[in-house]
């Protein structure tokens, strides 16, 4: 299996997004990626975090996690599923971990 981590980009900053949120919303929220993150079960290797950037860190990069899959199809077919994919001006970065030569 592959791994990728995948990085959740939104035009506001988590921080702000949870501070802003009401307690319904917020519920709502992690309902929907809890869901997803059952579904996702076997694929989820670290569900991650919300992210705070800090220095000059992307304030763009919301989160992360890091997932598996045998390969970039199956992912991507994962990914159509998330939540994160329904949040206004969110889009998600995928990157494939590589092996260390020797490790």
């Amino acid at each position: 299996m592959k791994k990728y981590l995948v990085l959740y980009h939104s035009s506001v900053p988590a921080k702000e997004q949870m501070a802003k949120a009401t307690p319904e919303q917020a519920k709502a929220g992690m309902q929907m990626w809890m869901q997803w993150m059952k579904t996702a079960a076997s694929a989820v290797v670290d569900g991650g975090s919300p992210l705070a950037p800090v220095g000059s860190a992307n304030a763009k990069v919301g989160g992360y996690s890091v997932l598996q899959a045998k390969d970039e199809k199956t992912l991507m077919e994962l990914l159509d599923a998330h939540p994160h994919r329904h949040a206004p001006g969110a889009t998600i970065e995928v990157h494939e971990l590589q092996q260390l030569p020797g490790m």
